[in-house]
């Protein structure tokens, strides 16, 4: 069972990975994305990371493609434009791919495997029977990894600022909103009652 659930994910897994790069309708492209997330979840349950299973479920699906998700749908998008483009650019990026796949094929023809590598990838945990995969991670990130894991932090923090900046522009003819201007605001200066006698009105 373990076996066929693992192929299971597998095919599904690449087969809705090449659908989302091959998909005409961006909408559908990030429902194939969905789908591509919830098989590396399954696979992730067989190798017995239930937290990142969950963490790619919730992270993943929940945040990231559904914030995709309303960005494709609520964009108006010209999808004519976009092909036309894509017609230009295909001789290109075709020759990208190529290099990539031999560069790819350089690296996977000289790999080699130490016979010491499934030990040495197991050290790094303790064993599943002594403690569950949940703590073992919280262990390896808050105590050995905890420098890195501050590190990551501060590179997210930093991008996210960056992207805060660049996205900040100040528009002269936009009226903006002055909240000391309101709050220090005189009533006898902003509100003018006026006695309008019967017969004199506009």
């Amino acid at each position: 069972m373990a076996v066929f659930a693992f192929y299971l994910f597998a095919i599904v897994a690449v087969v809705s990975g090449v659908l989302v790069v091959f998909a005409r309708n961006p909408v559908h492209s990030v429902l194939w994305l969905i789908l591509a997330f919830f098989s590396a979840a399954g696979l992730f349950v067989l190798l017995g990371a239930e937290f990142v299973a969950m963490l790619m479920l919730i992270v993943y699906v929940g945040a990231v493609a559904v914030l995709f998700l309303f960005v494709v749908m609520m964009l108006d998008v010209d999808f004519a434009v976009l092909r036309a483009g894509m017609a230009k650019l295909l001789p290109v990026g075709l020759l990208i791919a190529v290099v990539l796949l031999v560069q790819l094929g350089f690296v996977f023809g000289g790999w080699e495997v130490s016979d010491q590598a499934l030990s040495l990838r197991q050290a790094v945990t303790p064993a599943p029977v002594e403690i569950d995969n949940t703590t073992a991670l919280g262990m390896l990130i808050y105590t050995k990894y905890v420098f890195l894991f501050q590190a990551a932090g501060l590179v997210l923090l930093v991008a996210m600022v960056g992207a805060i900046v660049l996205t900040l522009q100040k528009r002269v003819y936009v009226k903006r909103q002055d909240v000391l201007v309101q709050m220090y605001r005189d009533p006898k200066e902003t509100v003018h009652l006026v006695d309008i006698k019967p017969g004199q009105g506009a």
